[in-house]
């Protein structure tokens, strides 16, 4: 992670890939239709819809069919089309679901001069040192980064204020803080909770939960791919705090309730505290900018234990865009070209919808250093590492899912989630 340093501390213009839309010679006036599925995000649709529309006019033969879906449903719509041998031409996903489209088969390595690069190793050298490990298989590398994000706790300075608490200095720093500031903050009627303090990003347990279990030492699976879930006395630890923060324990939140990331930016005095990545500035921005403007809100670092043995913040991820291996080759050319195209305008993509592509073009930025708290993610990110994202990665977010809401909604022992838990993740890896 520390040859990540350089790319966090300092990310910057994004030169384009290519200057211009460029010509598919290879179409030679076919029509061809490029299918994109990927998830909502209405600055981003608004952005790759015009890079679209550029790229057709210098391939009027090209049309382009781009398809939105919540976030909380493209990766089951995205694995339907893929076992109906009907996917898109283009989709994206988190890492950690994508990843067994590599291993499938299903996914078309990347066409590098169609995608503006001018081989394998001129596409390496205009990514940071890792960023393309994740799609890379067997010499070959499968996706081209959309983005890659990191969480960090958003803050609103007023509801701090009104429980009696000073944001600058009560800022929770360690997941004990973060319990304690949330009993100070809460507010119920009757049991249902009516201002919660901090909330979870609940079910996305790979990303922010297991960073919790490694800076006690816990392992989820271990370098060599067999040994699985071991710290025990780490896994417990996480398991019974999330046992006393639901609503069976302080009552202080729940997977029930709206997620904390969504209410945050209406600012109605219902969550003081939610993880979230640089992105969510773009959204609070378009959606309420007069907290945007308000400088009522701050980002603080994602918390350690008191106890902690190792520093891990949050495990950031990627999207990668990724060409469907069953469509035809005019259609694949076509395809990388368009990526290539909307991928080379970093910059815009920065400014536009506050999204990160890990390029050495993005280096310097004023920017990117001019976002507020930029150096906040740019910091817990260089600490960090990329989410796993074995072949049965997916599944075992579904099984972490499993386990820790079963301690937290249906009082199910720690010690006993976690003894499924392993069995589980046990046969998952066994399966693949």
């Amino acid at each position: 992670m520390k040859r990540f340093t350089a790319m966090v501390l300092a990310l910057t213009v994004a030169a384009s890939v290519f200057a211009q839309a460029p010509t598919v010679s290879a179409l030679k006036g076919k029509k061809v239709e490029v299918v994109i599925w990927t998830h909502e995000d209405a600055a981003r649709t608004a952005l790759e819809k015009r890079l679209i529309d550029e790229f057709i006019k210098a391939n009027p033969t090209v049309t382009v069919n781009y398809v939105t879906y919540p976030s909380g449903k493209i990766k089951d719509i995205v694995v339907a089309g893929f076992a109906a041998n009907a996917g898109p031409d283009i989709f994206n996903l988190e890492i950690f679901d994508e990843y067994q489209f590599i291993s499938n088969g299903r996914v078309a390595p990347v066409d590098y001069k169609a995608a503006g690069f001018k081989s394998l190793k001129d596409m390496q050298a205009k990514y940071m040192a890792g960023m393309l490990d994740p799609v890379t298989e067997d010499g070959k590398i499968y996706g081209m980064p959309l983005e890659l994000t990191n969480w960090a706790i958003y803050l609103n300075k007023k509801i701090f204020r009104d429980a009696g608490l000073d944001p600058m200095k009560d800022y929770p720093k360690t997941w004990e803080d973060v319990m304690a500031v949330s009993e100070k903050i809460v507010k119920r009627d009757g049991q249902i909770i009516t201002r919660r303090g901090f909330d979870f990003r609940y079910p996305y347990y790979l990303t922010s939960v297991v960073p919790m279990v490694e800076q006690l030492g816990g392992v989820l699976v271990a370098k060599d791919g067999k040994s699985v879930i071991t710290g025990d006395a780490a896994w417990l630890k996480v398991l019974s705090y999330f046992k006393d923060f639901g609503p069976n324990g302080k009552n202080l939140g729940s997977p029930t309730y709206t997620a904390a990331r969504k209410v945050f930016d209406n600012d109605k005095n219902e969550i003081a505290m939610s993880l979230s990545g640089l992105y969510q500035e773009a959204r609070m921005r378009d959606v309420n900018k007069a907290f945007y403007d308000s400088g009522e809100w701050m980002v603080i670092p994602y918390p350690q234990w008191k106890d902690a043995v190792n520093k891990v913040p949050n495990n950031y991820y990627g999207h990668y865009y990724m060409v469907n291996a069953q469509k035809s080759k005019l259609n694949q050319q076509a395809a990388w070209a368009l990526l290539g195209y909307m991928l080379g305008h970093g910059q815009e993509y920065l400014e536009k919808v506050a999204i990160v592509q890990p390029t050495k073009a993005l280096m310097e930025s004023a920017t990117f250093k001019n976002m507020p708290y930029s150096d906040v993610f740019a910091k817990d990110m260089a600490a960090g590492h990329i989410v796993y994202y074995g072949a049965a990665s997916s599944k075992i977010e579904s099984l972490l899912k499993e386990a820790f809401e079963s301690v937290m909604l249906s009082g199910v022992e720690p010690a006993k989630a976690l003894e499924k838990l392993r069995k589980d993740v046990t046969a998952a890896l066994a399966d693949i």
